[in-house]
């Protein structure tokens, strides 16, 4: 396992898309650049889907990222909604693969499961635990950034369980109990 490298994170969507960079420096991870891509001005979902692609790929060349986290579409009760972040989502692969960068794709709960301990966690929740865990002062206007953010931890944390330190913990409390320094 490399111990510096640095994880790509994408929320896809057609009007927002989130990303989060991480770079990770032996046990230890830090915010690069977290933010959005704002779609909805664009007129046609192909366009939208050309400027995904071409954003994702100027991130990949900027940034380098050793790995790519993406965040799996979820069933949802409106078909088309769910095929057009589909598409956003393979045309945000499809960025990573040109560059070849490895890609790794994780459900929403498995996300939130992975930040908060709870696969049910709400947007903000999320973000204030990646706040904590990354010692962000500021978060985004929008939660569309931590969660790009938090599939790039969420992978990290998939990867290195126990954040590297070998230890597999039954929840949260176990957690903080050998790491208080981790809650402010």
């Amino acid at each position: 396992m490399q111990t510096d490298r640095i994880i790509l994170g994408i929320d896809p969507g057609t009007t927002i898309m989130g990303y989060g960079i991480i770079h990770i420096k032996g046990k230890k991870m830090e915010l690069v650049q977290m933010g959005v891509l704002h779609l909805s001005k664009l007129g046609s979902h192909e366009l939208k889907l050309k400027r995904i692609f071409e954003r994702t790929l100027q991130l990949v060349d900027e940034y380098k990222p050793d790995e790519f986290a993406v965040e799996a579409p979820f069933f949802g009760k409106n078909v088309q909604s769910m095929l057009k972040l589909g598409r956003a989502q393979g045309v945000s692969m499809a960025a990573a693969l040109y560059r070849e960068v490895p890609i790794f794709e994780y459900a929403p709960k498995k996300i939130k499961m992975a930040i908060t301990g709870k696969g049910t966690a709400s947007k903000e929740q999320v973000a204030s635990m990646l706040q904590s865990l990354l010692n962000i002062k500021e978060m985004p206007k929008h939660l569309d950034a931590s969660d790009g953010l938090a599939a790039a931890v969420c992978h990290y944390f998939q990867r290195n369980p126990a954040g590297g330190k070998g230890k597999n913990y039954t929840g949260w409390g176990a957690f903080l109990k050998d790491n208080p320094d981790k809650l402010k």
